[in-house]
């Protein structure tokens, strides 16, 4: 299947956590998949902020809530929420036992008063 609009329906998700927070041993608030190619990053209110450091670095629109039970979309591009969308990849979100925020044994006891 073709890209269309920022989103290709067949592409799984690159993990189960923010790719680069796993990889500096970071953590995150919650997480948002991109809808082009699957990359798992960490949202806004993150410390690090990396989904939408991705939109940036590669310019890929469109991300999609990976928290459990959430099923909405955002274009960075037109500033859009859209409440569904077309059927992704599984899976959808991160594991339901996996904490948010998270991982588990990575998030600072005082985490609440570093998200601002």
């Amino acid at each position: 299947m073709t890209t269309v609009n920022g989103i290709d329906p067949s592409v799984p998700p690159s993990g189960t956590g923010c790719v680069e927070c796993d990889e500096a041993g970071g953590w995150w608030f919650h997480l948002r998949r991109c809808t082009q190619c699957g990359h798992i990053g960490c949202c806004d209110d993150s410390p690090a902020k990396h989904a939408t450091a991705h939109f940036h670095a590669t310019g890929h629109p469109v991300i999609r809530s990976f928290e459990p039970g959430e099923e909405w979309f955002w274009d960075y591009t037109t500033s859009e929420l859209y409440e569904s969308g077309p059927d992704l990849a599984p899976p959808l979100s991160h594991p339901a036992d996996q904490p948010a925020p998270g991982p588990a044994g990575r998030v600072p006891a005082n985490w609440a008063e570093t998200l601002r």
